[in-house]
């Protein structure tokens, strides 16, 4: 599948440049090229090109900076995953750079191979986010047009077997929690507090889909993911090490004389779960989603982990020990568990 690249930069040679080291993947229609020489230029190609996947950005440009332009990408296409590509590589850019939006850093004297693999990785999570994004688009339309195009041509019990299927799999389940997110709330205008939350959630989702899980649901200021398949207990918990890195390398939010620094608090178990189309069949309401002990269980790690923590059962500790460094807790007692559970803290 073709990917289309903008390449923003005010250097007069580097169109040739890009063009002359990615000839091949040109010429076979892996990628393709569109150019401009400052930020603002570049918004222009972002609305004359709606199907661009990732941009690659200088940071010190004439007319509008790299800077400015990743905080107007969200707002021009929300879609689009920005690449800097920059002399001035010091801590400070690369911090601003990622608060503001960017996906990676990339320092000049530029390594094409290297750029080439960050673009590959960038060019792979924006496909991704592109399918779940069809994927959901996809399900609001079949909701919208169950009751009176689909089931008109089912009968009852057609529609029981059909959508009431169920099985049993093996599957990690991980509750993300915004933490502290609800005081927030009682300060900030409620577009602010959207805004922050979505923001939070879309940082949170990127890693979820990275590592090949599904979101299962938002629930106010949390998230139900689930991951399945090959090595679904390493990826989930990737995916949180990933989440917790990136949301505790956000700037703070400021309310008034109120300072908010973003943290999430993660329980993650994996077990045998029950995957199936839930809900209500006469009200032809249905989530496909999963269910079972080890998802409650997963729900109850997560409202025993801190601000900061990735929290595990004994069982899952067995299990991912040997890929991961994990501290023991302690017992806990949790919601519905007659005994107390030992706990564990994954930290890296």
């Amino acid at each position: 599948m073709m990917a289309k690249i903008l390449v923003v930069d005010d250097e007069a040679d580097l169109e040739l440049l890009v063009k002359q080291k990615f000839r091949k993947k040109i010429r076979e229609n892996i990628y393709e090229f569109v150019f401009a020489q400052n930020g603002e230029e570049a918004l222009e190609r972002v609305k004359e090109h709606p199907d661009l996947d990732i941009i690659l950005s200088d940071i010190n440009m004439p007319v509008m900076d790299g800077l400015t332009l990743l905080s107007r990408l969200p707002e021009a296409n929300p879609m689009v995953k920005a690449v800097v590509v920059s002399a001035y590589g010091d801590m400070q850019n690369i911090r601003v750079a990622m608060n503001r939006g960017a996906f990676d850093f990339v320092t000049k004297p530029v390594d094409f191979e290297d750029l080439d693999l960050t673009m590959e990785k960038t060019i792979l999570h924006v496909k991704q986010l592109q399918e779940t994004i069809k994927a959901i688009k996809e399900n609001n339309i079949l909701k919208m047009y169950v009751d009176e195009n689909v089931l008109n041509f089912m009968t009852h019990k057609e529609f029981e077997s059909s959508l009431l299927k169920n099985e049993t799999i093996d599957a990690t389940i991980m509750f993300v929690d915004v933490c502290g997110f609800t005081a927030i709330t009682e300060n900030v205008p409620a577009n602010t507090v959207v805004t922050l939350i979505n923001n939070l959630f879309d940082h949170i989702v990127k890693e979820i889909v990275a590592q090949g899980g599904h979101v299962d649901k938002f629930m106010g200021d949390a998230v139900m993911a689930v991951f399945r398949g090959n090595y679904h207990l390493d990826r989930a918990i990737d995916a949180a090490l990933a989440a917790r890195a990136h949301i505790a390398g956000m700037a703070a939010v400021h309310a008034g004389d109120k300072e908010y620094r973003p943290q999430i608090a993660i329980g993650i178990n994996s077990g045998e779960v029950i995957s199936g189309n839930i809900g209500s069949a006469s009200l032809k309401r249905l989530d496909y989603t999963v269910i079972g002990d080890a998802v409650n269980l997963a729900q109850r790690l997560q409202s025993a982990a801190k601000a900061g923590q990735i929290i595990i059962s004994e069982e899952t500790f067995h299990k991912a020990k040997e890929s991961f460094s994990c501290e023991k807790i302690g017992e806990v007692n949790l919601k519905n568990k007659a005994k107390a559970v030992t706990i564990y803290e994954v930290l890296e």
